[in-house]
């Protein structure tokens, strides 16, 4: 069954329907997407736009992830089902091959800038050193018939190929306009499962990013033993997935990693967090940054803290790096890349 998209307006007791209307030019998408990326609901860098293949054709938008592979995005366009497929795929196999250097020039040309400086500009760490490592697929559609809709889940189901659709519904109501938008298949999920393929094998180590700054302070996680996430349940939720006994490698955003430890409580809120050894909650405790108290009563947007037992730390001057080490945007991911995993084994002491 093809996708729709229904939207209401609320008029006091009442709802409203407001009408889908078609999109008559869907380069009017590829515009909005080029000028705010933010509206696919997913953290990408855009770094070209009507890239040239070696086949000959052209791919509407191009851009990379923040593990540093490629992602091609295509419009529907009115094209029949075989032909947005086929072309995506065709456009995706364009894009397997391409080298460092290749993709260097195309972030030059579209960002003014080296792929190195804009994705270290996009995602606040350096570029990984293995580039385009995988790809995937969005086709953009503000319809997609049934028949696409069954070919995109075969092949993403049944044969794992990274290919997911992302809809826009146009609706109109006066003079006012509204864009809506929904993924046929949850776009963490895919990612995911394409990543894993190509990730070495996970090395039973967390990354842990400790998003130092106006929030919290590394300081304190050191001195009360935690790590902590706030801002709403997108941050929340991935260090609620850490249990007891976990192991974690805690990084300071463009600094390196400081610490290596053990959790050993389960996440909840800093209010109700009592340190190892301390009689008062950590809200009551002296902390360098006590802006962590902020909505500490809303279990949405108050801090959410994991205990830990920190083996070895490092100073925040004294972070541990090397150039293209594994970092990542994410508040919680796996550690899978061997050199990194050996790097941090050797500098903060730890066995296999």
């Amino acid at each position: 069954m093809a996708f729709s998209m229904k939207l209401w307006q609320v008029q006091g007791p009442d709802l409203k329907e407001i009408g889908a209307a078609s999109l008559d030019d869907e380069k009017r998408l590829e515009t909005w997407v080029v000028k705010d990326p933010s509206i696919l609901g997913i953290n990408i860098l855009l770094i070209g736009q009507q890239v040239v293949t070696q086949f000959g054709g052209r791919i509407d938008l191009l851009a990379i992830d923040d593990e540093a592979n490629l992602i091609v995005l295509e419009l529907k366009r009115d094209k029949t089902p075989r032909e947005i497929v086929a072309q995506a795929l065709d456009y995706a196999s364009s894009v397997n091959g391409l080298s460092y250097e290749q993709i260097d020039a195309q972030s030059k040309e579209f960002k003014g800038k080296a792929l190195s400086q804009a994705f270290n500009d996009h995602y606040g760490f350096p570029l990984p050193e293995t580039v385009n490592a995988s790809h995937s697929i969005i086709i953009l559609a503000s319809l997609l018939d049934d028949s696409s809709e069954r070919i995109v889940e075969y092949l993403s189901e049944q044969y794992g190929v990274p290919i997911n659709v992302l809809f826009f519904t146009f609706f109109s109501a006066g003079t006012a306009e509204f864009l809506g938008r929904a993924w046929l298949k949850d776009p963490e999920e895919l990612q995911d499962r394409v990543q894993a393929n190509k990730r070495a094998p996970w090395s039973g180590y967390y990354f842990v990013n400790i998003g130092e700054g106006p929030d919290r302070s590394w300081d304190d996680c050191v001195i009360y033993g935690f790590v902590g996430a706030n801002g709403g349940e997108k941050y929340i939720s991935p260090l609620k997935k850490l249990k007891a006994g976990d192991l974690i490698f805690a990084y300071l955003k463009e600094l390196g990693y400081a610490g290596f430890g053990t959790v050993m409580r389960p996440a909840m809120m800093a209010r109700d967090f009592v340190p190892e050894g301390q009689e008062k909650t950590l809200l009551d405790l002296p902390l360098k940054q006590p802006k962590i108290a902020q909505n500490k009563d809303d279990p949405v947007l108050s801090e959410w803290v994991v205990g830990v037992k920190w083996q070895k730390t490092f100073a925040r001057e004294q972070a541990k790096k090397y150039p293209g080490i594994f970092a990542n945007p994410h508040i919680v991911c796996k550690l899978s890349n061997p050199r990194t995993v050996e790097f941090l084994r050797e500098e903060f002491g730890v066995s296999e």
